[in-house]
């Protein structure tokens, strides 16, 4: 987990972002425990209600589950979901707007790919 926070979103939906990426680079794995809400508050040094309401937020949208007495985990299929909805935000934030924009400026499917290339190397 990165140990900066930013201004643009609240800092429990950053711990969640977090947390999220961790699975998505299977750095956190399916059945793996995530760390505590005492683990997190301490280690960013911020209110454990903060950590709470970002691992709360992984249980509503069904990546971690609880084990009463136990802790968090990561649930099974959680990358998968996680993947989908990334591709699906990748295609609204960045390929429709490149889209949009090619067709204003006449550019062509092949000249797009050229650009895409010429990046790569």
């Amino acid at each position: 987990m990165k140990a900066v926070f930013d201004h643009t979103k609240p800092i429990f939906q950053q711990i969640a972002d977090m947390i999220a990426d961790d699975i998505v680079t299977e750095e956190l794995k399916e059945g793996d425990q995530i760390p505590s809400t005492t683990e997190i508050s301490q280690f960013y040094q911020i209110n454990r209600a903060t950590a709470q309401k970002g691992l709360s937020t992984l249980v509503q949208e069904g990546l971690v589950y609880k084990q009463r007495g136990v802790g968090m985990f990561v649930a099974k299929g959680a990358k998968e979901v996680l993947l989908k909805e990334r591709k699906k935000l990748f295609y609204k934030q960045f390929i429709r707007p490149l889209k949009e924009e090619a067709e204003r400026i006449h550019l062509s499917e092949d000249e797009i790919i050229e650009f895409i290339r010429k990046e790569q190397e």
